[in-house]
């Protein structure tokens, strides 16, 4: 079968690795080190997979038919390996599907807008609905604010702050005049802290909305611009009844300022989606039986779902398909590991690590035996740093698995001695919570914080497919030798604090935070 052109050119010339298999500098004649090596630069699978998960997949959404979609797919490609794998179901979340939508400015001219229904919106049930538009306005009390409500009966309702300027401040700092950007962001400044009071009295985020909504508006605009060229953060709507859309910082700013003006915009929204009732929630679990020690684990971590404002391709697909890529190669010269070696896909991450939480509720006799656990989760970068997640003795084992892998490998990667125990926000500390060894590794930013982080814009085109193969191979080397590792990583962690009330040793928010249903979510 012949390859597609892309997949040559990404998998081939553009992505070469930065040397032949025999140039690199094994400091040993570890078999398996080079077999590891060669298979992940040389022979991988990464394009394939990306391909066809963030592509042909898409976004997975914790409840949206996108989501079952990639478990199952994960399930067949790990057992197109030779790898035994399963769903686990955990729990439940509000079902929802997102069909077309479209929101366009009808006068003072005519446009089509670029805006995208958030999601768990409601649609306009097959209707296209028709409406001016108002500004949330500055009330000095709550009576004021009641007084104002019945404006928005039949209206879209402006609920975020206008950008002045959808430049980023790079750009200004490197082209405006001299005391330009700071004048700019000076007046901004100003503005946003005043834009924040408003709605003060209607509170914050889904209640606000909820009595926009209860008082009649017919839609929701946001924008949550992230700082670069023609990108929002893309979350998630509170209303019941009627759509939320996010529109561009500056589709967003050109009907704030005909509305602020007078200019009587006039808009049209059509919206195709429908919560479907109570989905399952499922991770994704293969394994790899160890042969002298299978009740002790080595697992490789990230999280499977996904917002779905683009494809969550660098949030976490990269994470996702590093995993998967790690197992292939490890099946391929590895087959007999002496631990169990795990794949964990989680659900629902970004709901609050609900996926990792559940699987450390279940599988108790996993986290006993955990001899390391490593989870990768910011983007399409190669591998720069290693927390020892506060683990006092954990520093001597990577020190003794490093000086046997490639310096091309480990050179670049600074290692946090001996860290914190602290998560990051994703999903090792549910197992760090739990006391087991679990190591995020942290990758080179490739702008993630501002172009792709929960963007539209975080699509297949973002990878980094030279970082990729660097970080599968790494993992696989880590699990691999985690796997041979005589002892056991010892479990005493470093103090964090002790709290001046009680005297009593603190703990970290990821560990005190309950898990969350669908109706806390939402605030219900």
């Amino acid at each position: 079968m012949r390859r597609p052109l892309f997949a040559l050119l990404l998998g081939g010339v553009l992505a070469m690795p930065r040397a032949p298999v025999s140039a690199q500098t094994f400091p040993t004649d570890d078999s398996v080190i080079r077999q590891i090596w060669a298979e992940g630069m040389d022979s991988s699978h990464l394009y394939v997979l990306a391909q066809a998960l963030l592509d042909s997949i898409g976004p997975r959404l914790t409840g949206a038919p996108g989501q079952l979609a990639a478990h199952d797919w994960a399930v067949r490609v790990l057992g197109s390996w030779g790898i035994e794998a399963q769903n686990e179901q955990y729990g439940t979340w509000m079902g929802w599907r997102r069909g077309v939508s479209h929101v366009d400015l009808l006068a003072p001219r005519v446009k089509s807008l670029d805006g995208m229904m958030l999601a768990w919106s409601p649609g306009t049930k097959g209707k296209t609905v028709k409406g001016g538009v108002v500004i949330l306005p500055e009330t000095p009390d709550e009576a004021s604010f009641a007084a104002w409500l019945p404006q928005v009966k039949g209206k879209f309702v402006l609920v975020s702050y206008a950008q002045p300027t959808c430049r980023p401040d790079d750009d200004w700092q490197e082209f405006g005049a001299p005391g330009s950007f700071d004048r700019m962001r000076a007046a901004r400044d100003s503005a946003q802290a005043s834009w924040r009071t408003r709605g003060r009295f209607g509170e914050s985020g889904g209640d606000l909305h909820r009595r926009l909504e209860e008082a009649g508006a017919i839609g929701i605009l946001t924008s949550t611009w992230s700082g670069g060229w023609g990108v929002d953060r893309i979350f998630s709507a509170s209303t019941r009844e009627v759509p939320t859309f996010d529109l561009s910082c500056e589709d967003y700013g050109l009907v704030f300022r005909l509305t602020e003006n007078g200019q009587a915009p006039l808009l049209q929204v059509s919206a195709d989606a429908e919560f479907t009732g109570e989905a399952p929630l499922y991770n994704t679990v293969g394994v790899i039986t160890g042969t002298e020690r299978p009740d002790e684990y080595v697992l490789l971590s990230a999280h499977f779902d996904s917002w779905d404002g683009g494809s969550g391709a660098t949030d976490n697909g990269t994470g996702t398909i590093t995993m998967l890529e790690a197992m292939r190669i490890l099946k391929a010269v590895y087959p007999n590991p002496k631990r169990t070696i795990l794949i964990g896909l989680w659900a629902s991450e970004e709901q609050g690590l609900n996926g990792s939480r559940a699987f450390v509720e279940d599988h108790p006799d996993i986290v006993d035996g955990m001899q390391a656990l490593f989870n990768q989760d910011n983007g399409t970068g190669r591998v720069v740093r290693i927390s020892m997640s506060g683990l006092v003795d954990a520093a001597e084992f990577f020190g003794r698995w490093f000086g046997r892998m490639p310096q091309e490998l480990v050179g670049e990667i600074d290692l946090n001695i001996p860290g914190t125990p602290s998560g990051g926000g994703t999903d090792h500390a549910s197992f760090i919570c739990a006391g087991a060894p679990a190591f995020g590794l942290g990758s080179l930013g490739w702008d993630y914080s501002r172009y792709t982080w929960h963007t539209q814009r975080d699509t297949f085109d973002k990878l980094v497919f030279d970082d990729l193969r660097n970080n599968a191979t790494l993992v696989a080397m880590l699990a691999y030798l985690a796997s041979e590792e005589p002892g056991r990583i010892p479990r005493e962690r470093r103090i964090l604090r002790v709290s001046r009330r009680s005297g009593e040793q603190m703990t970290w928010p990821e560990c005190r935070a309950p898990m969350r249903t669908w109706e806390s979510y939402q605030g219900r």
